[in-house]
């Protein structure tokens, strides 16, 4: 099912995001139909991603210049919510692609008509950006050099979350003689790049979250972006897609643990001999979990609508304005929403018996996923930010730089940009 033009104009809101939803939700029920089995046998899930490519997914947010229908924000994430409850493997790997084209956005006209059009053909961007270690915080160990008029790009980086299922790779690098550090577009089917799905984390086994290694990779002069740090809605972009694939796990955990219930007819000899789908107590605690998985879905979905209030222009926010009202919504979010989904991963094993926690089931899945996701951004550090704001008026920044500590604060190795 397609939006038309008409349907455009007068949907608006639940309408809209209706008719949305509409379109891709039997891909969404498609991959949720093999999602424990792929987990369970690590089957990378390269066809679901041509499925999505297929049906558009990847070009929502493509300006309407560029021949898209951009959807908001809240639908966006609400959207990967929905995707992340059929797998969130899928939904998470996505994140770098997303993330990308709003960066596109932000670059001058030239680089926009180079690039859109490729995300207009289906084309998908991965992230080669954190390294395992030894690069100084604010620097990379992966550099670009130019060569008799030709730059290459050379080194190792991990935690590439969505490349291997990528037509192009972001690759963050530094330049002797440049201050701070450049994005590198690269093809990833460039024989001199290897992708390697090698990620040993306990949750999210199938986001190609691994080793991506660049070995003089020729790099085109015009697809080399410098990184800045700046007041835009980058950074809390980019962490709204966790927050979403957070709150679609918690979905998921609520949809199991209402169906072990429903479908359970053994019970306890400490019990009361019903049925647990008619025991009170199995009741309260199925109401308590859907609460938090509620709560968790309504403050990612409430921070996706402070991100369109940002860019609203009919409030007509200055720079700074947006991107407080963007940032503040999502580090809160971020002090909350993982709290609540843990929680409700955990508490499903309390709705049923050991039976639960056999390995074919698999439903400590939703737990393992969610704890791997919620480690991205340690809870400590937003709160602290958040409460600076509240109490000292400290507009919350960041390095967006990951790194080797510096010896004495303070003193960032090639600047923290």
């Amino acid at each position: 099912m397609s939006i038309t033009a008409t349907e455009q104009s007068t949907a608006t809101g639940e309408a809209r995001y209706a008719a949305l939803a509409a379109r891709f939700r039997p891909v969404f029920e498609r991959i949720a139909a093999g999602t424990l089995e792929r987990e369970q046998q690590h089957i990378l899930p390269f066809e679901q991603i041509g499925w999505l490519k297929e049906a558009g997914l990847t070009t929502l947010r493509l300006p309407a210049e560029f021949g898209g229908d951009p959807v908001s924000h809240e639908h966006l994430f609400r959207l990967l919510i929905e995707l992340a409850e059929a797998d969130s493997n899928v939904g998470h790997l996505l994140r770098s692609h997303f993330s990308f084209v709003e960066t596109i956005a932000l670059q001058p006209r030239k680089f926009q008509a180079r690039w859109f059009p490729r995300v207009a053909a289906g084309e998908i961007f991965g992230n080669a950006a954190t390294e395992r270690g030894g690069n100084a915080l604010g620097t990379t160990a992966t550099k670009l050099r130019n060569e008799d008029g030709r730059w290459l790009l050379k080194g190792e980086k991990y935690y590439t979350t969505g490349s291997i299922f990528a037509d192009w790779v972001v690759v963050m690098a530094s330049t002797e003689g440049v201050e701070g550090r450049q994005y590198a577009l690269v093809r990833a089917d460039d024989k001199r790049v290897r992708i390697v799905d090698d990620w040993d984390g306990f949750g999210q086994p199938l986001t190609g979250t691994g080793t991506a290694v660049f070995d003089d990779v020729e790099v085109e002069a015009e697809d080399i972006i410098q990184r800045k740090v700046s007041s835009t809605l980058e950074p809390a972009f980019f962490q709204m897609c966790l927050l979403a694939v957070l709150a679609g796990i918690g979905r998921a955990a609520l949809r199991d643990a209402s169906e072990v219930v429903r479908q359970r007819t053994r019970t306890f000899n400490t019990g009361q001999g019903q049925l647990f789908r008619d025991d009170a107590l199995i009741q309260e605690h199925v109401g308590l979990l859907a609460a938090k998985v509620y709560a968790a879905e309504a403050v990612v979905t409430a921070a996706a609508r402070d991100l369109d209030a940002a860019v609203d222009a009919q409030l007509a926010l200055d720079g700074e304005a947006a991107y407080l009202r963007a940032e503040l919504a999502v580090q809160k979010a971020h002090v909350t929403v993982p709290g609540l989904v843990l929680a409700a991963a955990e508490e499903l094993f309390d709705v049923t018996g050991a039976s639960s926690t056999s390995r074919g089931k698999g439903l400590d899945r939703h737990w393992r996923n969610a704890r791997t996701v919620a480690t991205h951004n340690p809870v400590a550090f937003k709160a602290r930010s958040v409460g600076d704001y509240h109490v000292n008026g400290a507009v919350p920044t960041g390095l967006h730089s990951i790194g080797e500590a510096p010896a004495a604060t303070g003193q960032l190795a090639g600047g923290a940009s």
